[in-house]
């Protein structure tokens, strides 16, 4: 199975700048009703303890032994390892490492799996289908960038594990959030539970097509999930503890996100929560805190979390803004989904908190014409605007956070770089 479907680079920036908007439109303040700042919302999420676990699956294609526990407590500079010129790719070798290992992972699977049935071969594929093709990798990035900050060995195969492992639990969340969704289109091809189902039809089996292809594609869901965990087995136990939590967040993220969507509760602090808990935690704080725990760092958390709490919400209200205005030629799954529904997304709970006349429509029945003019509304309010204000801050925040945290300095250079990528992108 080739890894070339995916690509290694960098998330490519789209050309903006993002400054620092203190103080204006929708501030810090303003967005949480219950007047919680970013940081405060980790009050909500209890920390479990880990457990420690065996021996998992082997050391990653080319990659030396794992970081013993504390071999790096001391702080970072300059001078660390990390900084040598020389080996300006290390982080595009990294990720490629990244992908052979999910790839190993899965080809080695489809094939045990398909000697036992050829019927397992699919069920197999669903797997690797979303997960080889072409994605940001957002979460091993962040997770490896964590490892390097901290000044973790480079050659670790624990950090290159666990950064597959953060891909594979990607998958999982993606397989089940279509489901969710009902979303027909995932990174530009048909959604696993749609081409199920499609199968279910053409080929005249028993039941119906839609519970068939949605079954198929929640237990291709569950199967990434058992991959990725056995990818963390040779974890210590901090870090299996950091990896436990990403897991129970995202899922309990993910809860909320339907329950409130079908309530229709407009509660910017609770999505602003539900955001944070999703994507701020899951994309970006757990990844990089697990790759500092790897490189014996644990005392960088409260740093990381200053970064990735506001960088998450920030990816989250720029996916609202894509979803409301983005090109699905571009984002490779249709936009206006949730918009269109008046699902209460984080952008849109701001909106009824502000404008009457968006909250009167939010409060009618959706359809197209009702979406088109929402649209209108949040540009003519000034809404859109005040997101976009709001994205700035929140970017700012995140780079003031590693500004003057104890990284190896090549590494935070890389980490404030990258807040642009992410807050502004268009898919």
């Amino acid at each position: 199975m080739a890894s070339g479907g995916r690509e290694a680079s960098a998330v490519a920036d789209g050309g903006r700048e993002a400054s620092a908007v203190a103080g204006e439109g929708l501030g810090t303040g303003e967005v949480a009703a219950g007047g919680r700042g970013t940081a405060d919302l980790g009050a909500r999420l209890p920390d479990a303890a880990g457990e420690g676990h065996g021996p998992g699956d082997g050391p990653a294609e080319g990659q030396g032994t794992a970081d013993s526990a504390g071999k790096r407590h001391g702080t970072a500079d300059a001078g660390a390892e990390g900084d040598d010129p020389a080996d300006a790719d290390v982080l595009p070798r990294l990720l490629d490492s990244v992908l052979r290992r999910i790839d190993s992972v899965l080809a080695g699977e489809s094939a045990r799996w398909t000697a036992v049935d050829p019927r397992c071969a699919a069920f197999v594929d669903a797997v690797t289908a979303i997960t080889v093709a072409k994605g940001k990798l957002l979460r091993p990035r962040f997770c490896l960038l964590g490892h390097l900050a901290a000044g973790g060995d480079p050659g670790s195969a624990d950090a290159v594990d666990a950064a597959a492992a953060l891909e594979l639990l990607h998958s999982f969340a993606l397989l089940r959030d279509d489901v969710l969704d009902d979303s027909p289109l995932r990174r530009g091809a048909v959604t696993a539970h749609e081409r199920h189902a499609d199968d279910h039809r053409a080929r005249g089996l028993r039941g119906e097509p839609r519970r068939y292809g949605e079954g198929v594609a929640n237990l291709a869901a569950d199967l990434s999930h058992v991959y990725a965990d056995r990818l963390t087995r040779r974890l210590s136990e901090p870090a299996r503890a950091v990896w436990d939590e990403t897991r129970v967040e995202v899922t309990v993220g993910q809860y909320l996100d339907i329950a409130v969507a079908a309530e229709g509760v407009a509660d910017p602090d609770l999505s602003r929560w539900i955001a944070v808990c999703k994507s701020g935690r899951y994309t970006i704080h757990r990844p990089l805190q697990l790759g500092a725990t790897i490189a014996g760092r644990p005392d960088l958390a409260d740093a990381f979390e200053a970064y990735g709490l506001p960088l998450g919400e920030a990816f989250q209200l720029r996916d609202d803004l894509i979803d409301a205005f983005g090109d699905s030629e571009n984002t490779g799954k249709p936009t206006g989904l949730d918009f269109a529904q008046f699902k209460m997304s984080y952008l849109l709970s701001l909106a009824v908190r502000r404008d009457e006349r968006i909250r009167e429509l939010a409060a009618a029945p959706a359809g197209p014409e009702a979406a088109a003019r929402m649209r209108a509304l949040l540009i003519e309010s000034g809404v859109a605007d005040d997101v976009e204000r709001r994205i700035a801050h929140l970017v700012e925040q995140a780079r003031q956070a590693v500004a003057e945290a104890p990284l190896v300095s090549r590494w935070r250079d890389e980490l404030m770089d990258l807040t642009a990528s992410v807050a502004y992108r268009d898919r």
